[in-house]
């Protein structure tokens, strides 16, 4: 078996990115502080064609040279938007007809392999702070809650593989 070479791949341009089919996923982070983890959010956010990502709150925004580290260009074909609070970016998204879905642990929370996402519907998945996860706030305002199960010690997974996990579940029954 042999690799392919970067000039096999085929890769859109960012404009063709921008003009092509997307995932109907926004991805909104919850006061998000490592950059490191943005970055990688926005490239995994690429690499599924996501609509856009929601940074709020002390999120830090692109251009940065931290975030590029790890997003290698995806901040350019990405669309995103910066809110103050997360409230502001959910009252928004669901002005514009998603479903409000945060990733957390939660009471009443819905297995991950158990979601069956509408075919015609459009989602916010909402991923909260690598130490407090989504915030309480975003919590009483949320349509639905989304659990990633876990069968080690630990008590949860960092928060670019729990986006990597939701992101690939949501492209594989969405496919687009």
């Amino acid at each position: 078996m042999r690799k392919l070479k970067l000039d096999e791949l085929n890769r859109a341009t960012v404009d063709e990115f921008k003009a092509q089919d997307k995932l109907p996923v926004a991805v909104v982070l919850d006061n998000v502080r490592s950059m490191h983890n943005i970055g990688s959010i926005f490239r995994t956010s690429d690499g599924f064609a996501v609509e856009q990502i929601c940074l709020c709150g002390i999120t830090a925004q692109p251009p940065h040279r931290e975030i590029e580290k790890t997003a290698l260009g995806a901040t350019q074909s990405v669309n995103w938007t910066y809110y103050e609070t997360p409230l502001q970016a959910v009252e928004q998204l669901r002005k514009d007809g998603y479903q409000i879905i945060a990733i957390e642990q939660a009471e009443n929370s819905t297995m991950l392999h158990e979601f069956k996402p509408a075919e015609d519907g459009k989602y916010a998945l909402i991923f909260g702070n690598e130490v407090n996860g989504v915030s309480d706030e975003v919590m009483q305002v949320i349509d639905g809650c989304i659990e990633i199960p876990q069968f080690g010690t630990k008590h949860s997974f960092n928060i670019v593989v729990s986006a990597g996990i939701v992101l690939w579940d949501f492209f594989a029954k969405m496919a687009i």
